[in-house]
This record gives C-alpha cells, sequence and structure tokens, in this order.
C-alpha cells in the first residue's frame, strides 16, 4: 500500500538575527512594524512603550531573517523598569548578527546615542546607522551630523511613510554572506529537537538520552549559539540531537518566554525533522506549550509530546488515561500524536522517544500509491456526499499525494472553495484511519479541476 522514500537531506542554514535598538521614541517599533508588514509592536508617542523584545521571521529580497524589536535603551537609568528594557537590549544586541542602530534625524546627536554606539560596538557586529524621521529632503540634508558617531555611511529613512527602507535593508543583506551557515547534508541522521519550557527537563533528557549506553560520533557547533548539536547511535540508527536547553546557559541570557520560543525555538525547529516538545508534568499543560506545538505542526513537522517528572507525580489507575485525555480536550489535533509520559531522573521511558522518533521520521516519508488514494476517495464520497452549499453540487475527482515531509494530498474538485471545514477534517480522519501518519501533519489541498 505504500512506499517508503529515503530519508531527506537536512539543512543546516540557520537564519539570521536582526536587532533594532536605540534610545526610546526614535521610531524603533514603527519600523518593525513597517519592515513585517503587521503592527505587531505598539506605537505611542510616550517614550518606553516596548518593554519586552518581539521577534518575528520576515524577508527582503529573496533573504529570509529574524527582526527583532526591543525597548528604548536609557543608558545609567537606576528605574526598576530601565535597568530590565535595558538588560532587553543588550541581550539582543549579543544575540543578533546584524544590528539596526536608530537615531532621529529631527533632535540630532544625543549623548544617549553615543552611548549606545560603544555598547554595540563591544559586540563586534555589522552596525548600520538609521537615521529616522527624514520624512522629507530637507530633514535627509541634516543626517550628516550623525557621522561623527564614527559609523561611516548613514541611511536617512522614514519608519513611518516608508521613505529609503529598501536601501538600507538591501544593506542588511548584503551582510548576510559572512554570517549564515553554510548549508550541508546528511542522508543518513534523522534529526531532532527538544524544546519546551524552561525548568521542563530538557537538559536532564539531553544528559540522559547520551548519558546511557551512548556512542557519540561527533560533536557539531549548533546552528544556535551556545549550544551543541550532539550526534549518536541508538540501535544503528543515527541521530542528530537539538539542545534547545543549552541556549540559556549565558547569565546574560534571561529572556521573556516570548523571545525564548520566537527566535531559539523557532530555529531549532526549522531545523529538525521531529520535535519532542516537552512539557512539566507538575505544572501541567499550559498555554505556552500549545502555541510551541502549534508552531512545530505549522512548520510541517513531526511531534512527539513528552511530559516529564511523571514519577513526582501522584497516581491512580487511571491517572496517565486522564491526563492525556485532559490535553486533548485542550488541544483537539493531539488525538494523532504520540504523547509518552517520562522521568529523566529514573531515566523511565526516555528511549521510547528515540523510538518514537525514528517511527514518526519513516511515517514522514511514506508515498500512497495514486490507485490507493482514488480508491479512498471513493469510498470517503460513498460513505458521505460532502454538502451543496447553495444548491452547487460538488464533486470529488480523484486525488493524489505531491509532497512527503509533510505529505500533501491533493484532491481535485469542481469546487474546491466551497469545501467545508467539517468535511475536511472527516477526509483527514478517514486518511488517518487508513494509512496512518501517527505523529506527523498532513496537508490536505484541493484544487480546481
Amino acid at each position: 500500500m505504500t512506499d517508503s522514500a529515503p530519508p531527506n537531506k537536512i539543512s543546516r542554514l540557520r537564519l539570521p538575527v536582526v536587532a533594532i535598538v536605540g534610545r526610546p521614541n526614535v521610531g524603533k517599533s514603527t519600523l518593525f512594524n513597517r519592515i513585517v508588514g503587521k503592527r505587531l509592536s505598539i506605537v505611542h508617542e510616550q517614550e518606553g512603550v516596548t518593554r519586552d523584545r518581539i521577534a518575528v521571521e520576515t524577508d527582503w529580497a529573496g533573504h529570509s531573517f529574524f527582526l527583532v524589536d526591543t525597548g528604548g535603551y536609557i543608558p545609567h537609568s537606576e528605574d526598576v523598569i530601565d535597568k530590565e528594557v535595558r538588560k532587553q537590549a543588550i541581550t539582543a544586541i549579543d544575540e543578533a548578527d546584524v544590528i539596526l542602530l536608530m537615531v532621529d534625524s529631527v533632535v540630532g546627536v544625543t549623548w544617549e546615542d553615543e552611548e549606545i554606539v560603544k555598547r554595540a560596538r563591544q559586540s563586534k557586529k555589522p552596525l548600520i546607522l538609521l537615521a529616522n524621521k527624514a520624512d522629507n529632503t530637507e530633514l535627509e540634508n541634516q543626517t550628516h551630523v550623525f557621522y561623527q558617531l564614527g559609523l561611516g555611511e548613514v541611511f536617512p529613512i522614514s519608519a513611518l511613510n516608508g521613505r529609503s527602507i529598501g536601501d538600507a535593508l538591501d544593506k542588511v543583506v548584503s551582510t548576510f554572506e559572512d554570517i549564515q551557515i553554510e548549508e550541508e547534508t546528511d542522508e543518513n541522521v534523522i534529526r531532532f529537537a527538544i524544546v519546551g519550557m524552561p525548568n521542563s527537563g530538557k537538559s536532564s533528557l539531553t544528559n540522559a538520552l547520551l548519558g546511557v549506553d551512548r556512542q557519540i560520533v561527533t560533536d557539531i557547533p549548533g546552528t544556535t549559539r551556545d549550544s551543541i548539536n550532539t550526534t549518536f547511535k541508538h540501535y544503528d540508527q543515527s541521530y542528530e540531537m537539538i539542545d534547545t536547553a543549552g541556549l540559556r546557559r549565558k547569565a546574560k541570557v534571561n529572556d521573556s518566554i516570548e523571545y525564548y520560543s520566537s527566535i531559539r525555538t523557532q530555529q531549532a525547529i526549522k531545523s529538525a525533522h521531529v520535535v519532542i516538545v516537552l512539557i512539566d508534568a507538575e505544572k501541567g499543560f499550559v498555554s505556552h506549550d500549545a502555541r510551541v506545538m502549534e508552531e512545530v505542526l505549522a512548520a510541517g513537522k513531526g511531534l512527539i509530546v513528552g511530559v516529564n517528572k511523571w514519577d513526582l507525580i501522584g497516581k491512580s489507575t487511571n491517572t496517565m488515561r486522564d491526563m492525556r485525555q485532559g490535553m486533548i480536550d485542550d488541544m483537539f489535533e493531539l488525538r494523532h500524536y504520540p504523547i509518552q509520559f517520562i522521568s529523566t531522573l529514573e531515566r523511565r521511558r526516555i528511549f521510547k522517544l528515540v523510538d518514537l522518533v525514528k517511527q514518526i521520521h519513516e511515517e514522514q516519508q511514506k508515498r500512497i500509491q495514486t490507485r490507493q488514494l482514488n480508491l479512498f476517495l471513493e469510498d470517503v464520497v460513498a460513505r458521505l456526499q460532502p454538502p451543496s452549499p447553495r444548491g452547487k453540487e460538488i464533486k470529488l475527482n480523484y486525488c493524489s499525494q505531491v509532497a512527503v515531509e509533510p505529505p500533501v494530498i491533493v484532491i481535485f474538485t469542481n469546487h474546491p472553495d466551497l469545501i467545508k471545514t467539517a468535511y475536511k477534517r472527516y477526509i483527514e480522519n478517514r486518511f488517518r484511519e487508513l494509512f496512518g501518519f501517527e505523529g506527523v501533519p498532513i496537508r490536505i489541498a484541493f484544487r480546481k479541476k
């Protein structure tokens, strides 16, 4: 019924991180929103509105990167909030690949600008100076004063109306060749990431997996700084494990949960075949866990839920069953994905996770023969005809699988836009009953015949 394709080659290309920094009220959030095309950062004339960093994947001229917005950097302030915002901005500077330093062309050079330049230079990262609020030619001509900061070229821009932002972004992406990690491939290694909330046990799981009957082949510098991606063998299969737990080793990296997820977790998810989302059994299934799982599924990656610290839970006959069902009630998609209860402390069922990684990766590679798919489609329609909105009869003509990892099934029909969501779920459920694909997100697309 199924054909197995060889494992796909894996990408080792890390997206660059570009941070916007500057003193308060120079227009950082306005620029951020302009570039990403969404109003994600709060924009207000009052200083200090942006306090936490916000990060979004975006692109320019075919180059993808993470763009980070930061709060206003106020040097030397002892105010509690100012100190926290400054700490967040320093972390952004330390972890970025390229720094966009924003100043105000109307105000001119300030001592705060000079202090920020000093701090940014210590990072030895590419610095691009943006003189914002140059809304017209007269204001643009005033930006020459910023050459005294010693950063070379000054880009006069207007974040509010978009003036000359393209020129600045061209400069940004021109720096990427020097900072991107070259793409490497390996056809035989299955690559998996361990992600989750801080203190869910990621480090403990990593150490437990490597500390029991291990055969370490090599240590590979990770695609994200301060992490080590370790290759090991388990029953003659090679795995590469992305240890996102190591990402919080620096004392300076006491990030907010949102920022931690938006860049570091996304980087790990992008480069993995399968993702283990680890949750803390004592804390239970929380909204942040669900958001990370949604990211995994949206990226088309295999998903395993690991419920750690199960040894700390008082148990009755149905404790495990009840918690599993509670998680599915909170996030209905989880009924198609394995939920494994483990204890990294007692090393209980941890290698079951590795076995599941292999099983799911094999499922990711499956191809269903077109003949089998069309027999499946006939059975689906015979059991339940698609609803006929506005009196239009919907015909599902034929289907085929056009991709793996994730599997993409295309169904050709006369009215693709009229297929109801409930009927799409019915088709997916029947598809999984017949063909499996446990732990793998499925894409079912409808196209005009």
